[in-house]
């Protein structure tokens, strides 16, 4: 037993004197402490509790025997937890690898590709300045939608960042951010039928189109509409521009962007919102990218990026303020 006190304390003088490269190696460092204090602990509690042995009655050894046996268990678990709780931070882990991988969709003004194959847009710009302030690069990885979460989990992706409505699905299966945008579901038809679909109840005749896994799905299914499922928004709305689908669900960020006047869909139009909502960006649960996300929005909203950035997409009026 003296023997492991004896190399425990020598890893403790070790870890004590040796010098961090960086804050993260004293992150590092003062997990080993404190996990190695608990050991010490542990140790010593198992060594005296041996010592006084021989001068107590049978019962009362098993006695001292099981509470040791105790405090050892609670200490190595809290020492292990400790460990773990290193071993599992997101901010580490991606920091380690040098990228924050994204999950997103093809879905404007939040993400989408320009004319040279770059990913722009609100959450692609603010996610390429969000990888910057955690000191690594942003990759964008286009997903089925309805797999996000599974993404996430099997680490497939670091975050959720595609206008992603905070719905309870996505708050049971992720850590979610403090919510960055207001917005709603919205019925897209041809503008020369608009008048004939101004309300709920007239909605139950129109064919849809809508993105599998998405809000605007989940708002289809609580009306009780059949609709077609596609893999994304965009490939909804073609749907109702070819004239595939009658109407469509799409977000009221997008139909601001691409449908009406001046833009690639002048001939549709939208009418019945059927939701208020909020997008949040999504995590591992647990994951303490959360927190660095909210506090690096928060500087960037007071500095003026976010708005800045939201203005250039025409998505500044949906902006939370900070």
């Amino acid at each position: 037993m003296q023997s492991v006190i004896t190399a425990l304390l020598y890893h403790g003088i070790v870890i004590e004197t040796g010098s961090a490269a960086d804050v993260k190696e004293e992150f590092k460092m003062r997990k080993w402490k404190k996990a190695v204090s608990l050991m010490l602990t542990a140790a010593m509690a198992l060594s005296f509790a041996a010592c006084g042995g021989s001068a107590s009655s049978a019962a009362g050894a098993s006695s001292a025997d099981g509470s040791s046996e105790a405090e050892s268990t609670a200490s190595s678990a809290a020492a292990n937890e400790n460990v773990a709780s290193f071993t599992e931070s997101d901010v580490a882990y991606v920091q380690d690898k040098g990228t924050l991988v994204v999950g997103m969709t093809d879905f404007a003004p939040m993400d989408y590709r320009d004319d040279s194959g770059e990913w722009i847009g609100f959450d692609a710009d603010m996610a390429k300045a969000f990888a910057e302030y955690l000191g690594v690069e942003a990759e964008f990885l286009e997903i089925n939608w309805d797999n996000k979460l599974m993404e996430l989990d099997t680490k497939g992706v670091d975050a959720i960042w595609n206008g992603m409505t905070i719905t309870d699905e996505v708050t049971n299966g992720a850590s979610v951010s403090e919510p960055y945008c207001n917005n709603g579901q919205v019925v897209v038809v041809s503008a020369d039928k608009a008048a004939d679909y101004q309300d709920v109840e007239s909605l139950s005749g129109l064919s849809f189109a809508v993105e599998n896994g998405s809000a605007g799905a989940e708002q289809l299914d609580a009306l009780g509409i059949p609709y077609v499922a596609k893999s994304t928004q965009a490939d909804a709305l073609m749907e109702v521009a070819s004239g595939a689908s009658d109407a469509c669900v799409i977000d009221l960020l997008m139909a601001g962007a691409m449908i009406g006047e001046g833009t690639s869909y002048p001939d549709l139009t939208y009418t019945v919102q059927l939701n208020s909502e909020e997008y949040g960006v999504g995590f591992r649960k647990g994951s303490d990218l959360v927190d660095a996300f909210n506090t690096f929005w928060k500087e960037a909203y007071d500095d003026g990026t976010v708005m800045e950035t939201a203005t250039t997409y025409g998505v500044q009026e949906s902006v939370i303020e900070k």
